[in-house]
């Protein structure tokens, strides 16, 4: 059974949802909302009380102020609020994209609380040697955004990822709701998310190991590049997760499956 409660933060009011029982599992994506993790919550509610959510400003997570940036810090606090509403004192942490630069915030600012740290592809672009041109290149989306619209924006959004259209037929035109989580995330979310710069020194220090995990099919990305240099940077090597930046949606039997085994140890 799916629960689904409203938090209060400073600025917010959190929609997350919490599945199964046993030790907490916090799923965590930034833009990607509850829905997406879905799949994978399903997968595993046997093991644990898994928590999925919408990051503030997204989907049912909505702001006082809506002109409010979106940071990997208070994406962090949020979490860290939401244990302390679900009355647990730690938890292990997934997070995906946007998410797994939360969670590497959330190891930072709130250590106690996470156990097993999963960061799965973390657009960090500061870690990269050539930062200052994949700086620019975000700039120049939400540029974009502003001066064109949301769908040049994220037409170039998807060609510096390294990302190719979905093979098919087009998909149908996307919901108000979908369009205005793009919306915020280009113009509130993004800068913030792969401007973040993570703090080496806690996230070696963090204990259990923080895990930087990346996709069988993620090489061509631009996540596989500032995954593979984080890890080295934390003296460790990534993990590897079936399928691409989406695994978690693609085969979530599956990613469960090797899931449980990082967590296992």
């Amino acid at each position: 059974m799916v629960t689904t409660r409203t938090l209060d933060v400073p600025g917010a009011h959190l929609s997350y949802e919490t599945r199964g029982s046993g030790p907490v599992l916090v799923l965590t994506g930034a833009p990607m909302n509850a829905a997406h993790f879905a799949p994978l919550a399903d997968a595993l509610p046997d093991e644990y009380t898994v928590v999925t959510h919408d990051p503030r400003g997204i989907s049912g997570s909505t702001l006082d102020d809506p002109t409010q940036d979106s940071t990997p810090e208070l994406r962090a606090d949020d979490i860290a609020a939401i244990l302390d509403d679900i009355g647990a004192d730690s938890a292990d942490v997934f997070g995906s994209s946007g998410g797994a630069v939360t969670g590497l915030a959330l190891v930072a600012r709130h250590p106690a609380r996470v156990r097993t740290p999963v960061a799965h592809e973390p657009p960090v672009l500061e870690v990269l040697p050539d930062a200052a041109e994949r700086r620019a290149e975000m700039d120049d989306i939400v540029e974009t955004f502003h001066r064109e619209g949301l769908g040049p924006a994220f037409g170039k959004f998807m060609t510096v990822s390294g990302m190719e259209p979905a093979a098919g037929p087009p998909p149908g035109e996307p919901s108000a709701q979908d369009q205005a989580d793009g919306a915020r995330f280009l113009a509130h979310e993004l800068r913030g998310t792969a401007g973040y710069l993570p703090d080496i020194k806690a996230l070696t220090a963090a204990r259990p190991r923080v895990l930087i995990a990346i996709g069988t099919t993620s090489g061509p990305l631009l996540t596989h590049r500032t995954s593979t240099a984080l890890a080295a940077q934390l003296g460790t090597h990534p993990v590897e997760f079936p399928g691409g930046h989406g695994g978690f949606m693609e085969a979530p039997g599956e990613f469960a499956g090797v899931f449980r085994k990082v967590l296992a140890g």
